[in-house]
Order: structure tokens, then C-alpha cells, then sequence
């Protein structure tokens, strides 16, 4: 606590040998942002100047890329600071607002991927209503959607969360995540129950969708002709990756907080940084390799390079 200030701060302690290392860490992390703004950026610019590319698919594709930088904004700069400096902290309501940025951002990529979900299963199920169903408008209201409804419901998590007494003012991580609550005094009922209604909004009904979306596909699929299985294939493969990959970092998110007590510094630390680092480069990746139109004009890009 600075008590000039009346500024309540967080030590986090989550790094294995800052001091030593700190030239190590910073390198690697810029260099990842570096990679992850120029790689996901190329991508939506790609989308925007390219008029074969403006469609539902790939409006959401942009959506998503910009999502991850958002998502990795929110975590980078912070992280690139506290590795320079003598002591890693974050204001109490700093921390409260990275935590709402990265959870907003979370489920705003859960419900992206819904949004895809859907258009996929009218393109390949419904192709002759395609385009009276996923109108503008129909893309619009999916796009504000995806990132109004959490970051509303992330909101109220996050201001009950800030006004929860503090007693612990030690944060086992590198950023704020869900570990937050071992700061509070007491374990909130209220804040507990109201995660829950969060984690089932933005993360589970999502998830249930596109698997069971998908699951229709398939079945469509397998009874239909071979160029519709193609396309199916095409298209739906990259989001099925990204959903796995993403879930599987959601998952690592969780079981920081569940196994506080039971892992090494280290193994958090390795923990953590799987949330950040991979994720937002595995989307532009996926997505420019396994996507036709993005990657032909990618090749077309590079070769206008060299």
C-alpha cells in the first residue's frame, strides 16, 4: 500500500529468476508481441484490401485476429515493463482492469467461433439461403455480440472482484488472471456463483454450440457429394484447431488457480506463459496455411516482396 497515494499495489512473483534473466525474458517476449502484431495484422489487411476476401467467413476470421491483439496488448506491454524493472507490481485497480481485458477478450473468442460456427453450418447445410440469412446485418449483430455480451458480463466480475477487501498482497503469476481472488479476505459466494453464470455464458454454451454444429456438418457431409465434404473439410478444419487449442489454454487458465499449492514456480510460470505466447500466433498461422483464398494471396504478397 502507498500510503501517499492511498494506491493499494500487487507484488507479482510469478517470474523464476528475474534478476538474472531479465535480458532473456524481455527479448522473448517482445520478439513474440513483435511477431504477433505483424502476423495477425497482415492477415486483417489482407481481408480489408482484397474484395474476394469480404464475406462472413472471413470478416470473422478479421474479427478474431483482432481479437488476439487486443488479447496479447493487454498482457505484452505490462509484461516487457515488470521484466526491466527492480520490483514486478500492478496498481489493485490496474490489476482489475488487465483482468477484464483478458477474460473479455477470452470469450469474445469463444463466441467468435460460434459465429463461424453458424456461418459455416448455412453455407454447407443451407447453401441457397445463404445469402438472404448472413446478411450485413446478421454479421454485424454476431460481431457486437461476441464482444459486448462479455465484456458486460466480465465487467460485473471484475467490479465485484475489485471491491472485495484485500488481505494478500502477493499475486503468484506474471499477470492478473483468475488468481486475483486469492488476494480477497474472504471467499465471495456471490462472486463465486456469479463466475460460474460468466464461465457458462462465454466458455461452455459456446463450446457445446460448435461441437454440436459441427457434429451436424459432419453428418450432412458424409451423406452428400464429394465436393461438399471438400469444402467442409476446408473450412471447418482451421476452426476446429483453433477451438481445441484455445479450450486447452482455457483449461490451463483454470488449473493454475485449482493446483495453486500443489506445483512448482517454475511449472507456473511454463503454465502461464502457454495462455500468452502461442495462442495469438497459432491463429494467424492456422488460418493463413489452412485457409485457400488468404493463403494464395499470401503467396502472392511474398513473392511481390521478393
Amino acid at each position: 500500500m502507498d500510503d501517499k497515494l492511498n494506491v493499494t499495489y500487487i507484488t507479482l512473483t510469478g517470474y523464476v529468476e528475474v534478476e538474472k534473466l531479465r535480458y532473456v525474458y524481455f527479448v522473448i517476449i517482445f520478439t513474440v508481441y513483435v511477431l504477433i502484431l505483424c502476423f495477425n495484422s497482415t492477415i486483417v489487411c489482407l481481408i480489408v484490401i482484397h474484395h474476394n476476401l469480404h464475406e462472413p467467413m472471413y470478416i470473422f476470421i478479421a474479427a478474431l485476429l483482432l481479437n488476439s491483439v487486443v488479447f496479447s496488448t493487454s498482457i505484452y506491454p505490462k509484461l516487457l515493463i515488470d521484466v526491466l524493472s527492480e520490483r514486478q507490481i500492478i496498481s489493485h485497480a490496474m490489476c482489475h482492469f488487465q483482468y477484464f481485458f483478458f477474460y473479455t477478450t477470452g470469450g469474445a473468442e469463444f463466441l467468435l467461433l460460434a459465429a463461424m460456427a453458424y456461418d459455416r453450418f448455412v453455407s454447407i447445410c443451407k447453401p441457397l439461403q445463404y445469402p438472404i440469412i448472413m446478411k450485413k446485418t446478421t454479421v454485424l449483430v454476431f460481431l457486437v455480440s461476441a464482444w459486448v455480451l462479455p465484456a458486460c458480463l466480465v465487467a460485473g466480475s471484475a467490479l465485484l472482484s475489485a471491491n472485495e477487501r484485500v488481505c494478500n498482497f502477493t499475486l503468484k503469476g506474471i499477470f492478473c488472471n483468475n488468481s486475483v481472488y486469492k488476494l480477497h479476505c474472504v471467499t465471495s459466494r456471490i462472486l463465486s456463483v456469479y463466475g460460474v453464470i460468466v464461465l457458462l455464458s462465454i466458455v461452455f454454451l459456446p463450446i457445446l454450440y460448435i461441437v454440436f454444429t459441427y457434429a451436424k456438418i459432419l453428418m450432412i457431409s458424409c451423406h452428400s457429394c464429394k465436393a461438399v465434404r471438400k469444402k467442409a473439410a476446408q473450412t471447418c478444419l482451421p476452426h476446429l484447431l483453433v477451438l481445441f487449442n484455445f479450450s486447452l489454454f482455457c483449461t490451463y487458465d483454470i488449473v493454475i488457480l485449482r493446483m495453486d499449492s500443489d506445483i512448482s514456480q517454475t511449472a507456473r510460470l511454463v503454465m502461464t506463459l502457454q495462455l500468452v505466447l502461442y495462442h495469438p500466433l497459432f491463429n494467424p498461422i492456422i488460418y493463413g496455411l489452412k485457409m485457400k483464398e488468404i493463403s494464395k494471396h499470401l503467396k502472392r504478397l511474398f513473392c511481390h516482396v521478393k
